[in-house]
């Protein structure tokens, strides 16, 4: 599976520990950025990886800043992202099972090492129920493309 990480510098430290995490557990893993803690804009970050995965150069991507909500709001600008702040692993689980969502965004300040080991594993090991799921993505999907 091929996952595209970003963060801004309030999620730069908790990236690094994903980053890690993720390839330890045999993921592909393409880190789009920042390099270092110096401040950055997250639209920025949330764009590159939201892109990527709308584009299919990416399976999955994870936005670390320090809520994740901002990361958020701005990866569900890209059409075809859903993208979803998530801040323990059933949350991860339903989030994949019913809404299909491709971006997972973590709380840089606020979540746990320990919890986000287990949001990610159920966020990339969990799949897509379809069947009436399908439907509301559709519906979705209509959502973005009248703007």
């Amino acid at each position: 599976m091929r996952i595209h990480l970003g963060s801004d510098h309030a999620g730069f430290p908790m990236k690094e520990f994903v980053r890690e995490y993720l390839l330890a557990a045999g993921y592909e893993v393409e880190d789009v950025g920042p390099t270092s803690e110096a401040s950055v804009d997250y639209p920025d970050y949330a764009d590159e990886v939201a892109r990527a995965v709308a584009q299919g150069r990416a399976d999955k991507g994870v936005l670390v800043c320090g809520s994740g909500l901002g990361m958020a709001i701005a990866a569900n600008k890209v059409h075809g992202v859903r993208a979803v702040q998530v801040t323990d692993p059933e949350m991860a689980r339903m989030a994949r099972r019913h809404n299909d969502a491709n971006v997972i965004t973590l709380a840089g300040r606020y979540s746990p090492v320990p919890v986000v080991k287990d949001i990610l594993d159920a966020f990339l090991q969990t799949e897509f129920e379809g069947g009436r799921h399908q439907r509301r993505i559709d519906k979705i999907t209509e959502l973005e493309t009248r703007g």
